[in-house]
């Protein structure tokens, strides 16, 4: 799957969106959904917003799974991408292993550096995220566990229509 040119990423938030993800690389081809084992998926990432973003959190136990989607990107790409995800500042960049239906297969994450358990994530981030399960049929039990996460209306008005603006322009 991955050459020297392209690379796989594993995106378990926001950039499950292929929408969202295509904003920031154009090249992302999603390839299907993957699950990555021995994790759990949080919520307090501290955004440059203030508010929380989703981050993985290593358990070590199989039981835990995070639901995500396996995309193939150009590696000329991949700058964009730490850029918006603030590469060594808000995460940092592993490898992780996840399953897909054809296998298992290596792929990158990103991984919160510093996390804030305390913080809520905005509406409109969560919709992010939600859109992007819904896309690509994540399991309908960890949507619902996704959608019930209390949240917070932004009250930066511009910043909230902006970001609800690229929802709808799917």
């Amino acid at each position: 799957m991955s050459t020297a040119d392209r690379y796989l990423n594993f995106a378990y938030g926001s950039n499950m969106s292929s929408h969202r993800l295509r904003a920031r690389t154009p090249s992302a081809r999603p390839l299907g959904i993957a699950r990555l084992s021995g994790h759990r998926l949080a919520w307090g990432k501290k955004g440059g917003d203030g508010s929380a973003k989703c981050h993985l959190v290593e358990t070590g136990r199989d039981a835990d799974l995070v639901w995500g989607v396996l995309y193939e990107i150009d590696i000329a790409e991949k700058g964009r991408l730490d850029e918006a995800e603030g590469l060594g500042v808000h995460y940092a960049h592993r490898n992780v292993r996840v399953e897909t239906d054809a296998g298992t297969v290596e792929a990158g994450a990103y991984f919160a550096i510093d996390a804030d358990e305390s913080l809520r994530p905005f509406d409109w981030y969560v919709a992010f995220v939600l859109a992007g399960a819904a896309e690509h049929g994540l399991p309908a039990d960890y949507v619902a566990a996704i959608a019930a996460l209390p949240v917070l209306v932004d009250d930066d008005a511009v910043r909230r229509s902006r970001n609800l603006a690229i929802l709808a322009d799917r």
